[in-house]
Order: structure tokens, then C-alpha cells, then sequence
């Protein structure tokens, strides 16, 4: 459970890429003698962030690893920024992005679930861990998810948050509404 006031104060949501919007499973293959990587998402995870950005929140991932999938992804989902980051300097890119919005860290919620998250999640507003996060990240988080990454974790937190500011509601009457079409026509 999120307080009103708590959830009427974040600005941003960050999130981590793997163990949270996926199940933290990297598939390596040879695809026509390239090496690739794959990644599986959850949709509604997708339909989750939508929702935070019809909200007016910022959403952007911060992801300790460099991977064509998840610029794809990031894109298709049309998020507010992507970090990549080989070395995992989560916090430090965060109080970049936070600087060019103009957000503070209390306005800011985080989505983790492994020690790559830790000082991000010591650092905002809002910690929250996802149902298989490492022991120590569920402990030192404020939210703790009843799903896992990979499997509506993200979904689940943003429908928690937006119930909480009251625009949960509103987010998905919209989201109805522009996919009712008065013309349709039908097929015989």
C-alpha cells in the first residue's frame, strides 16, 4: 500500500531492466552466424508504463547491461529515457536525468531487484522491490511486489501507484475510449 500523499509526490519511476521488466533469463544464441540476444517481456508490463505516462509521470530504465533488445524495447514503449550502462552506475545516470527534468529523488520511485538497484533504492523517495528480489533489496524497499520481474511486476506497481494519486480511474477510461471506433465495420 502506497499513502496519497507519498504516491501525489513521484514524478519519475525508474526501472531495471533484468529480474524486473523480464524474468532475468539472457537467451545467447548464433543467428546467422551473429551472436544475439533475447529477452522476454510481460505486455501488460507495457500497458502498466503506458498508464504512468498518461498519468504525466516520466519513466525511464536504468539497466546495468548493453543490449539491442532492450533499445527496442525501450523505444516500442516510447519511454522517457534509456540508460545502458556496462558498469551498473545507476544512481549517478538517475541524478543526471532527474537534473534535466528538474526532479528531485524524493519525487522519484524505483522498480529493482538485485544489488545493481541497492544505491539507487537507498536514494529515493520510493524503494520498491519485486516478489523475487535479492533479500537484502526486499528488505531496504518500502514496496514490496506480489509478482515477480518478468510476470506484471511492473503493471502491478503502476496500477498500485495510480490508485493511490486517483488516476487510475481516468488512465484507463482514456485508454478504452480512444479504441472504441463509432465506424466499424463489419465482416461477412
Amino acid at each position: 500500500m502506497i499513502a496519497s500523499t507519498l504516491a501525489r509526490r513521484i514524478k519519475l519511476v525508474g526501472l531495471d531492466v533484468d529480474g524486473v521488466l523480464t524474468d532475468g533469463g539472457i537467451y545467447l544464441g548464433d543467428v546467422g552466424g551473429m551472436a544475439q540476444e533475447f529477452k522476454r517481456y510481460d505486455i501488460q508490463d507495457g500497458l502498466g508504463i503506458r498508464f504512468l505516462r498518461a498519468a504525466g509521470i516520466k519513466v525511464v530504465i536504468l539497466t546495468g547491461r548493453v543490449s539491442e533488445g532492450v533499445r527496442l524495447r525501450a523505444t516500442e514503449l516510447d519511454v522517457d529515457e534509456l540508460v545502458q550502462d556496462a558498469q551498473a552506475r545507476k544512481l549517478p545516470a538517475l541524478k543526471r536525468i532527474l537534473e534535466r527534468f528538474d526532479f528531485k529523488l524524493e519525487e522519484t520511485a524505483f522498480v529493482g531487484d538485485d544489488f545493481p538497484d541497492d544505491p539507487v533504492l537507498r536514494a529515493v523517495g520510493l524503494p520498491v522491490a519485486v516478489a523475487n528480489a535479492a533479500p537484502e533489496i526486499r528488505a531496504l524497499c518500502t514496496v514490496q511486489l506480489t509478482r515477480s520481474g518478468g510476470s506484471g511486476a511492473v503493471r502491478e506497481f503502476a496500477e498500485m501507484l495510480l490508485k493511490a494519486r486517483g488516476d487510475w480511474e481516468r488512465v484507463v477510461s482514456d485508454y478504452l475510449a480512444e479504441r472504441v471506433d463509432t465506424k466499424l465495420e463489419v465482416l461477412r
